[in-house]
């Protein structure tokens, strides 16, 4: 093999203030003296890339100059065209034991062009009880070639029978600095707006760039923002409530229509449905199987916008606890500063840490699958009370 790019240079341009992680990866994929294994856990806060750096990892095994970023492997691999790369990640709630024995199934199986078979598992959290105990055989006991590369928020989300089989590496939040530099140098940001973007998304990247790419995320952001003002009366908290419901589930919506209208568009000529006005045995069945995929898909998508509210709302009050005590840490919402500086001294630093109670328990009941409806009331509740 060709001496391997640098870290930070070909498939690991992307993986932004994590040199630290780059290098492990890098020199397994060199072949260093017990430095591969063929089985991973790539950990790390949401928006470090952990995704990102699996995908660039296999990119890597299967690219003989172990990373260039534009060789056909590279490009297909990363893509997940690559027919030795198996990439899973799930729009539903779950990965199930089925899924995961289609995964093992593709374990077993020899490289037919690359030099690894390479297995991705983007949501590695959510595997099923049963679909763990699926995996852990296929961890235990790997095709000669196969490497599995798991991805999760954190090692314990993952049970501990595989995390134990598995090398760890851990990912870590960017720096400000480096998203800013990323979103100038690679999508062509002004750098005052990349600064900004940079601050307000606390370290996601992907958060980073649709608040320096979208006037619409900037817009849903600070109505976000505006909230702690409005709550009032019992009213007003009752009505926040159902408009942050309201505009996640429409979120959900927008984002899975089209996908929902083709999938059924094609699962329905596959069973031949509308042929002569047929319907074949078992069609509806298969419909109803569709039907409840989709629902759990926008169920998540739905979640996913709600845990958007509620880390903006943490980064608020966290402001106005940091004015409240004097800290010199830097606000994260410096352009709302007047606001911040009211509820500041309206209220008391421990009324302050009493909401920041009350938005980890909203986040602990939508994990719990408590009704949205229900724990953002109880939200806005707890930030009025």
């Amino acid at each position: 093999m060709s001496a391997s790019p640098p870290a930070g240079s070909g498939v690991w341009s992307d993986l932004v203030g994590q040199e630290r992680a780059v290098e492990v990866l890098r020199r397994a994929v060199m072949g260093e003296k017990n430095s591969m294994t063929h089985a991973w856990l790539l950990t790390g806060p949401p928006g470090s890339g952990r995704s990102n750096a699996a995908r660039a990892f296999a990119a890597a095994l299967q690219c003989e100059q172990g990373g260039c970023g534009v060789c056909n492997a590279c490009r297909t691999s990363l893509s997940g065209a690559h027919p030795d790369v198996t990439l899973l990640r799930t729009e539903q709630l779950s990965i199930g034991v089925d899924e995961v024995r289609d995964l093992v199934r593709c374990a077993a199986m020899s490289p037919t062009l690359g030099r690894h078979q390479v297995i991705v598992v983007e949501d590695a959290d959510r595997v099923t009880e049963r679909g763990a105990d699926a995996l852990l055989k296929a961890v235990e006991e790997p095709a000669p070639r196969t490497v599995w590369l798991l991805c999760a928020p954190t090692p314990q989300d993952v049970v501990v029978t595989i995390r134990s089989r598995a090398r760890a590496v851990s990912l870590t939040t960017p720096s400000e600095a480096a998203i800013t530099t990323l979103l100038i140098e690679r999508d062509g940001i002004p750098s005052e707006m990349a600064a900004h973007a940079a601050r307000v998304s606390q370290g996601h990247i992907g958060r980073a760039r649709a608040i320096a790419r979208s006037e619409d995320a900037r817009r849903r952001r600070a109505e976000i923002l505006r909230i702690p003002a409005q709550l009032r009366t019992l009213g007003a908290c009752l009505q926040a409530a159902t408009n942050l419901v309201e505009a996640a589930t429409a979120e959900a919506a927008e984002a899975t229509a089209e996908l929902d209208v083709s999938e059924r568009t094609a699962l329905s000529e596959a069973l031949g449905i509308g042929a002569k006005g047929g319907r074949p045995r078992h069609a509806q069945a298969a419909l109803r199987e569709l039907e409840d995929q989709q629902k759990a898909r926008a169920k998540r998508i739905q979640r996913d916008a709600l845990d958007r509210v509620l880390s903006e709302l943490t980064s608020y009050y966290r402001d106005v606890f940091a004015l409240q005590t004097g800290a010199t840490a830097r606000l994260v919402n410096a352009d709302m500063e007047p606001d911040l500086a009211h509820l500041a001294r309206r209220t008391t630093p421990e009324r302050t840490v009493t909401s920041l109670d009350a938005i980890l328990a909203a986040r602990e009941a939508l994990e719990t699958n408590v009704a949205p409806q229900l724990a953002m009331e109880a939200l806005m509740i707890g930030l009025h009370a």
